[in-house]
């Protein structure tokens, strides 16, 4: 199981991160400033590191450039978390060797898509799933695609995000506001409604298969395949 380091000093941003990760089938750890992030480092080398720029103390940029002088350290794969108008910390931080970034506000899936995408670029790719399933319905993530019984279904780009999010927490009730940060991103402004709009389109194109999204009253929804005839 790949080990993640995830350096954000929003204490709700890094839970949630942390929290969707280990959903995703990695093992991840928080650290909110530097002074952690190395003391761990120096315990045991993750296989990515998620750094955010804007730190207390020492900045994202600055442990990224003594990541990037360390013997032990120089191809640690990093992917930068950026405000959404800092484009010359995202041009420095290219230029000191970041692998990637992702500009916030950002989707947790985006996040996840981003971060395996750089893990099969470094090579430390390791036992990660290569499809979701729940009853009859089979996501690959790789391929972005959807199967039910043996038939694609073409899904939006945010039906296929809000579907992939549901299939990491099998089984959990998550909440309209939940889904919003983490498939819209989390700055998203926009009503709740937004959800039951996609989760109805979303039913709809499944098929029989949308049977396994749930409706949890005054809550939100969840996936299981504990659904009779399936």
């Amino acid at each position: 199981m790949p080990i993640l380091f995830v350096v954000e000093d929003d204490d709700g941003i890094r839970e949630m991160l942390v929290y969707a990760l280990a959903s995703a089938g990695f093992e991840a750890r928080g650290f909110s400033d530097g002074k952690g992030f190395e003391a761990a480092l120096r315990q045991r080398a993750p296989d990515l590191v998620l750094l955010d720029i804007m730190l207390p103390g020492t900045d994202g940029l600055e442990l990224l450039r003594e990541l990037r002088q360390s013997a032990r350290h120089s191809r640690l794969p990093v992917i930068l978390l950026t405000a959404k108008s800092g484009e010359m910390d995202r041009v420095k931080g290219l230029d000191l060797g970041a692998d990637d970034y992702v500009g916030k506000p950002f989707s947790v899936l985006e996040v996840i898509s981003r971060i395996r995408a750089v893990l099969r670029r470094s090579g430390n790719q390791q036992d990660l799933p290569e499809e979701l399933r729940v009853g009859p319905v089979v996501l690959h993530e790789d391929k972005r695609s959807v199967v039910v019984e043996g038939v694609e279904i073409a899904l939006t780009y945010k039906e296929f995000e809000l579907l992939h999010y549901l299939m990491l927490n099998e089984g959990i009730a998550l909440s309209r506001d939940k889904i919003l940060a983490q498939v819209w991103g989390f700055d998203y402004s926009g009503e709740s409604r937004t959800v039951d709009m996609h989760v109805k389109s979303l039913r709809q194109k499944l098929g029989d298969g949308g049977a396994v999204i749930k409706t949890i009253r005054n809550v939100g929804y969840k996936i299981e395949s504990d659904v009779p005839g399936l």
